[in-house]
């Protein structure tokens, strides 16, 4: 059974094994790099975890008994809080296939329409097919605009959205 929870002080240090597991396996998919966020001491990973839990933002964990085997990530949109950003997605390749990337993006959206989002978005590499095919069926759209990968100028990122809830009229 895979239990989700909250990225907190007291399991930094689980995700950041599982983050730095995350950057190794699929480095195309993060704006950070293995080589930087492994250089972190475990206080910085503290402090992250700390910055990264609260109103405007959350990290979780997928946890199979005691070791993780995914994280996710949001945050508001600091001009607009009606949309939030889908971050730091990733699943164990040992766990894909089997629901856990949909458990943790259904609990991004369960925060998000906590704090009235009416947009989810992402960005996506266009050499990551099976990620954006996993987003069109959890039902997110490319909107049309691309940006360079910061880590490989040659790599497209593109934007994709879902609409979670209708804005107060």
């Amino acid at each position: 059974m895979i239990a989700l929870e909250p990225v907190t002080p007291q399991n930094a240090l689980i995700f950041k094994e599982v983050r730095l597991r995350a950057l190794r396996d699929s480095p195309h998919a993060f704006g950070s790099t293995y080589a930087k966020e492994s250089q972190l001491v475990d206080a910085e990973w503290v402090e992250r975890a700390t910055r990264w839990n609260g109103e405007r933002s959350i990290l979780y964990l997928a946890m199979a008994a005691s070791a993780a085997c995914g994280i996710v990530g949001a945050s508001l949109d600091e001009s607009d809080p009606t949309r939030a950003q889908l971050i730091s997605m990733w699943t164990a390749p040992t766990h894909r296939q089997r629901g856990v990337g949909r458990l943790l993006v259904d609990q991004i959206l369960v925060w998000a329409r906590a704090r009235g989002v009416c947009s989810l978005q992402l960005m996506v590499t266009s050499n990551n097919e099976p990620a954006m095919r996993f987003y069109q069926r959890l039902g997110f759209t490319r909107t049309g605009r691309t940006e360079p990968y910061p880590n490989d100028p040659a790599v497209i990122e593109y934007e994709m959205s879902m609409p979670i809830l209708e804005p107060a009229r």
